[in-house]
């Protein structure tokens, strides 16, 4: 396994320039995950990794290495896309073992490679089968075995779950961090949601517009966001933004436009009647309290209830653990936890909360 690095890497399709200084810096054995809508060029930016899209400035570094001019085979690394990929007219064996067979490596070094990828991946007894007697899932785990069997320095996955149904796309992450666990691999993972991002990385790139917005841990971006665009992109159902400012008298409350006082525990160096976002996130409400909304429609989920409702002209989710009477129409009170509040600048979106 190797580190990864990326300093100041541009990319411009001609006079349009789409990754604007792109730095990252990867450990070795890091499960990182680039994650940010479409077209925000994470898949460009593992392209550019993977020596399939040129880089305009700047250096790619594997290792202590500058790849920017190698080749895709002389990387070292290894790339799962989102369609598979896999040769039609050939055994599950022999696409796990198509890049050995390219390198002439013995009939004996294959199957010391292939046998134990596929008992990893649970794919010893499909070894004989054809792509088209798979599943989508089974057929993703081939192109894993096939990354596998190569002994990468680097993992790429270019949203290798998306074409899965919800159900499968769950137990296919769990396999992939276990994978992880088991093989150690420095590991570069595209994608666009965030769930996926929240459950498997050990780091997050947030991009968006072709620069990098903020880099951390899950839950670093949980509990931290440094924008709006970080706050309401990470986390499901998103965090809840209201338009206000400070009490010039009361630092300790936010006053929203339609006058309703909610609670702040560290204002920071936001200031006061100055025009501020208010953040709190879904959870961060319970039932009983002096803030009162309108109930517009209740989701019962079994272990939870969410509940989108108005405060004033704001809509706001909520998620309760507890069961809930109120309907459509109804007000319901609710308290905000202080601690779990985030506020933004309203013009440039950087978080100005402590």
């Amino acid at each position: 396994m190797a580190s990864v690095t990326f300093r100041d890497v541009r990319k411009s399709f001609g006079p349009v320039e789409v990754l604007h200084g792109v730095s990252i810096d990867i450990d070795e054995g890091q499960f990182v995950v680039l994650v940010g809508p479409s077209g925000c060029g994470k898949s460009t930016l593992l392209r550019m990794l993977a020596g399939l899209e040129n880089i305009s400035a700047g250096e790619v570094l594997i290792g202590d290495r500058v790849v920017n001019a190698l080749p895709p085979k002389d990387r070292d690394i290894a790339m799962v896309f989102q369609n598979y990929a896999l040769y039609p007219h050939i055994s599950v064996a022999q696409n796990m073992a198509f890049s050995l067979m390219l390198k002439g490596a013995s009939k004996s070094e294959i199957e010391a490679r292939v046998k134990p990828a596929a008992e990893i991946l649970g794919l010893t007894h499909l070894l004989d089968r054809y792509p088209r007697q798979l599943s989508g899932g089974q057929r993703q785990r081939v192109a894993m075995g096939r990354a596998i069997v190569r002994e990468p320095q680097v993992f790429l996955f270019d949203e290798p779950l998306s074409n899965l149904d919800a159900k499968l796309r769950v137990s296919m992450r769990t396999e992939m961090k276990n994978l992880h666990q088991r093989l150690k691999t420095t590991t570069v993972y595209v994608t666009h949601d965030q769930i996926e991002a929240m459950t498997m990385a050990d780091k997050i790139v947030v991009m968006h517009d072709g620069i990098v917005e903020q880099v951390g841990t899950p839950l670093e971006l949980y509990d931290h966001p440094d924008n709006l665009f970080v706050a309401g992109f990470i986390g499901s159902p998103a965090m809840n933004m209201v338009t206000g400012a400070t009490d010039p008298d009361d630092r300790t409350h936010f006053v929203t436009g339609d006058g309703y006082r909610l609670p702040i525990a560290r204002p920071g160096k936001v200031e006061p009647g100055r025009e501020t976002i208010y953040g709190v996130r879904p959870e961060g409400m319970s039932l009983g309290g002096d803030v009162p909304l309108k109930v517009e429609v209740v989701e019962p989920t079994g272990s939870e209830t969410h509940v989108i409702a108005k405060l004033g002209q704001t809509e706001m989710i909520c998620v309760f653990r507890e069961r809930i009477s109120e309907g459509p129409g109804d007000e319901l009170r609710v308290s905000i936890d202080p601690n779990a509040v985030h506020l933004f600048d309203a013009k440039s979106g950087a978080r100005v909360s402590e």
